[in-house]
C-alpha cells in the first residue's frame, strides 16, 4: 500500500496544484454572471484526462512502447504554454477587475489555463494510470488482500493530493492576495522547471553536442525533483503566515456584536486553514522522504541458524525447519569462503534445498515476505515447487539425503559450490 501511495502522490499532486491555483486566480462571478469561458478549465482537465487514460491503455497493451515521439512536441507546448500561463497568473488581478470591460483577456486567460491543464495532465497522469497494472501479481488471484491494499494506496495517493490542493485553496480568503499570487506564481515556476528538465533529458539523447551549463542544471534537477515536488507544496507558507497575521490583526470588537462575531469567526478560520495548511506541507515532506526511504530499504537476511557440523557432514533436524518458513544456514568452506544454504519445508512434505545464491543474481541471497521468498537482487518471487531445481532465479541446487527425522547434507558437495560465494 505505501509503494502505491508513495509512487501515485507525487504525480498527482502537482496537477491538483496547478488545477487549484488557476481556479482561484481565475474564477470570477456567480450563476450567470460567469463569462463564457469559465468552463474551459473543467474541460481542459476533462480532455487532458481522457487523453492520458487512452495513452496508459496503448502502451500497457504494447501499441506504444516508447513515450518518446509523443513526450516531446508535448514538452515543447508545456514549456512555451507555462511560460504564458506564469504571465497571465502574474496579471490576474488587472484581468479579473471589472472583467467585462476586457471580456477578450478573460478568456484568453481562461484558453491558456485550459491548455496549460490539458497538456500537464496528459503529461503527468500516464505513469500515474499505469501503477493500476500491477496491483495484481502474475499467476495471483485477482481479488487478494495484498490487491486491495495496492488498491487502496492508489485511491489515498489521489485522495492525498486532492485533500492538499483543498486544503491550501481555504487560505484564498484568509490570506492576502499577493500572498497567494506569490505561492501560486512560484508553484508554476517550479512546474516550468519539471518540464524543462524532462524536455532537456530528450534533447540531450538527440543532440550530439550538449552545452555544460544546461548538463549541470540538468543533472542537479533530476536528483532534486523530489525536493522541487516538497517546494511546489512549502510555496504556501507564504499565504499561510500572511493568513494569519492577517488574522491577529483583526480586531475583536465591533461596531455591533454581529460585527464582532465576524472578526472572531475570520481569527478562528485564519489560524484554523494556516495550521492545516501547514499539516498538508509536513505529510508532503514526511510522504517524500521517510516514505521513500521506507519502500526503498533493502531487506535484511535473517541470522543464520545454529546445526550440527562435522567434518564430512552438515546435519539439520526435521523438527527445527518443519514449520514451512525459510531458514538459513552458515558453512565455511575448506577454501575459507563463508557461504549460506537455506531450507524451507514445501506442500507435501518435500523439502527445498539450496544454496542461498543463483546463477543470475549471485549470493544477494533470499528472504522470506508474505509468505513468498524473495530474491534480495531482483525482487522476484521464487516459486516454492522449484526450489531445488536450476533455472532463472532458483537457488543452486544442493544434494541431500533425508532419513531417521534429519536432513543430511555433504560437506564434500558444500566445498565444490563455494564458488559461488567469490
Amino acid at each position: 500500500m505505501l509503494k502505491q501511495f508513495v509512487a501515485v502522490m507525487p504525480g498527482t499532486l502537482p496537477v491538483a496544484l496547478l488545477v487549484m491555483c488557476l481556479s482561484v486566480m481565475l474564477t470570477v462571478g456567480e450563476g450567470k454572471d460567469k463569462p463564457i469561458s469559465s468552463r474551459w478549465r473543467l474541460w481542459g482537465f476533462s480532455i487532458g484526462l481522457v487523453a492520458a487514460v487512452v495513452f496508459a491503455a496503448l502502451r500497457s497493451a504494447a501499441v506504444i512502447n516508447q513515450r518518446t515521439f509523443v513526450n516531446f512536441p508535448l514538452l515543447i507546448a508545456c514549456v512555451i504554454v507555462d511560460v504564458l500561463a506564469i504571465a497571465l497568473v502574474a496579471a490576474a488581478h488587472w484581468i479579473v477587475t471589472d472583467w467585462k470591460k476586457h471580456a477578450i483577456w478573460m478568456h484568453i486567460a481562461n484558453g491558456v489555463a485550459a491548455l496549460c491543464i490539458a497538456l500537464t495532465v496528459f503529461y503527468a497522469l500516464p505513469d500515474v494510470i499505469l501503477q493500476l497494472t500491477i496491483w495484481v501479481e502474475p499467476g495471483d488471484p485477482v481479488f487478494t488482500s495484498a490487491m486491495l491494499l495496492r488498491a487502496l494506496g492508489f485511491a489515498l495517493g489521489v485522495a492525498a493530493s486532492a485533500v492538499i490542493a483543498a486544503i491550501f485553496r481555504t487560505m484564498r480568503s484568509t490570506a492576502v492576495r499577493p500572498a497567494f499570487t506569490f505561492a501560486v506564481l512560484a508553484m508554476m515556476v517550479i512546474l516550468l522547471l519539471q518540464h524543462a528538465t524532462a524536455l532537456l533529458q530528450i534533447i540531450q539523447v538527440k543532440v550530439l553536442i550538449f552545452p555544460h551549463t544546461l548538463f549541470v542544471f540538468l543533472a542537479w534537477s533530476i536528483n532534486h525533483n523530489s525536493w522541487m515536488i516538497q517546494a511546489q507544496a512549502w510555496v504556501f507558507l507564504v499565504p499561510a503566515i500572511a493568513s494569519v497575521v492577517a488574522g491577529f490583526r483583526m480586531p475583536m470588537t465591533g461596531a455591533n456584536a454581529a460585527i464582532a462575531r465576524t472578526h472572531q469567526a475570520f481569527r478562528r478560520r485564519a489560524v484554523a486553514t494556516a495550521a492545516w495548511s501547514l499539516v498538508a506541507m509536513i505529510g508532503v515532506t514526511v510522504t517524500l522522504t521517510f516514505g521513500v526511504a521506507e519502500i526503498n530499504k533493502a531487506p535484511t537476511l535473517s541470522p543464520p541458524e545454529a546445526y550440527s557440523l562435522t567434518k564430512t557432514t552438515a546435519t539439520i533436524p526435521f523438527s527445527q525447519v518443519e514449520d514451512g518458513h525459510l531458514h538459513r544456514f552458515e558453512y565455511k568452506a575448506k577454501d575459507g569462503t563463508v557461504m549460506r544454504f537455506i531450507i524451507i519445508k514445501k506442500n507435501g512434505g518435500a523439502y527445498g534445498i539450496g544454496l542461498d545464491a543463483c546463477d543470475n543474481c549471485g549470493d544477494a541471497g533470499y528472504y522470506e515476505k508474505d509468505g513468498k521468498i524473495i530474491c534480495k537482487k531482483c525482487e522476484v518471487a521464487i516459486n516454492l515447487a522449484t526450489i531445488g531445481f536450476k533455472g532463472g532465479c532458483n537457488p543452486v541446487p544442493l544434494p541431500y539425503q533425508t532419513g531417521n527425522g534429519k536432513i543430511t547434507i555433504q560437506t564434500a558437495d558444500l566445498d565444490a559450490l563455494s564458488a559461488h560465494f567469490k
